[in-house]
């Protein structure tokens, strides 16, 4: 059974295939923490993979397996997060197309990346409704899991605040349960005396004062209650906030800082600037990379001396090297007293000491494929079993629950 008072973490990847060092870096090594710390879903965004690639989609399934994998091998455990693929779990779809209903248009023309990456992907034709509401779908992979946190790096918190937004209209048309006042004061008794007494001066203070640090204290007294059921949780949280019954709670970002990692040409590493050293690259293949990488321009010759902060390769040993080593570069590089190829040998061998272990794992999991499938299956179905009490939860507050 699931967790109804864990702090719960939703997170996913667009499917992309094999991920490279900036994945790892920038995301993985942080669900290697939260997965310790949280209840945590991990999905395989297939669906968010078309939105963009919506003319080739035969090859989504075999690059979602191949991710997971390499998720696997990074150490993110199935006994202790939910991993699964997006489209397994239909539900994904189906509040996608409830939420689109009460999405204005203009909420979803003014996302920051709408635009951007319009202009990055001019060459494709992204004036299709799927990219424009891909927002919405975002959405409705947060909110099916009622998520309290959200991982993101800060260009990613406007999808965090529109998805609040949606949930807000949401709650404000659908959020009205019989007899709530009721079960609302109910659960104020759960609290304990002088906790209930706290919670009643908080109400007061923001309902009839305007007080909005009253209700951020109401806010952090709630989250401290561990033994308060999820659903009580809502009830106060709306009974304070004047909304009557929140069934959609609304997550908060959960910034998370992602190391800068270049690609081997010192833009950011990224399959479509062709510039990645990935998880599963050969020994051999990661030593020819880093020794082909571009340096600083201004070294010439041997005896020329370079600024370590022009060069992508130093940028690399700020991740991997430890104090001593970029000392011995910076000081090298500026005198003149090392060579490019010198300053490469320890970063070689400090991304193959951390690829080797992942390389290993990841090649036992493609001679195993079925364990793949059924951690994802598993998954999928912890998922849905979650995903199930929101989306009955939704239509009965539509009053769409009308199958019998």
């Amino acid at each position: 059974m699931l967790n109804d008072t864990a702090e719960r973490i939703v997170s996913g990847m667009r499917v992309t295939g094999r991920l490279h060092l900036g994945h790892f870096h920038g995301v993985i090594k942080n669900w290697l923490e939260l997965q310790n710390s949280y209840e945590c879903f991990f999905f395989a965004a297939d669906w968010h993979g078309l939105t963009t690639h919506y003319e080739n989609p035969k090859s989504i399934p075999e690059q979602a397996i191949s991710m997971v994998a390499d998720w696997l091998a990074a150490g993110i455990n199935p006994n202790q997060a939910k991993i699964f693929i997006q489209s397994w779990v239909p539900e994904h779809a189906e509040l996608h197309l409830l939420l689109s209903m009460i999405a204005p248009l203009p909420w979803l023309e003014r996302v920051p990346s709408y635009k951007d990456q319009k202009t990055k992907l001019a060459d494709k034709d992204l004036d299709t409704y799927g990219f424009l509401g891909y927002p919405v779908l975002q959405a409705a992979d947060i909110l099916l899991y009622k998520a309290h946190l959200v991982p993101v790096g800060e260009d990613q918190i406007s999808h965090i605040e529109l998805t609040r937004e949606i949930a807000r209209r949401f709650n404000h048309l659908y959020g009205q349960e019989v007899d709530f006042q009721t079960k609302a004061l109910k659960a104020v008794e759960k609290l304990g005396k002088k906790n209930a007494a706290l919670y009643q001066a908080f109400r007061k203070a923001f309902q009839e004062e305007g007080n909005k640090e009253a209700l951020a204290m109401a806010e952090a007294l709630l989250d401290q209650q561990k033994n308060l059921f999820l659903a009580d949780r809502e009830r106060l949280l709306g009974f304070i906030s004047g909304t009557s019954k929140i069934i959609l709670p609304e997550p908060q970002a959960l910034l998370t800082k992602h190391a800068k990692l270049p690609g081997l040409d010192g833009q950011k590493m990224s399959k479509s600037y062709h510039n990645t050293i990935l998880l599963g690259d050969a020994k051999e293949v990661i030593e020819q990379k880093i020794k082909t990488m571009p340096t600083d321009p201004a070294r010439v010759r041997r005896t020329d001396p370079g600024t370590p902060e022009k060069c992508p390769v130093f940028a690399l040993h700020q991740v991997y090297s430890d104090e001593a080593t970029q000392d011995w570069v910076k000081k090298g590089c500026a005198t003149a007293g090392i060579g490019c190829l010198e300053c490469k040998g320890p970063l070689i061998k400090a991304i193959e000491a951390e690829q080797e272990p992942i390389r290993e794992r990841a090649l036992e999991y493609q001679k195993n494929p079925q364990v793949i499938y059924d951690i994802l299956h598993d998954g999928a179905e912890a998922a849905r079993e979650s995903a199930r009490k929101t989306m009955s939860e939704v239509k009965e507050v539509m009053g769409l629950d009308y199958l019998k």
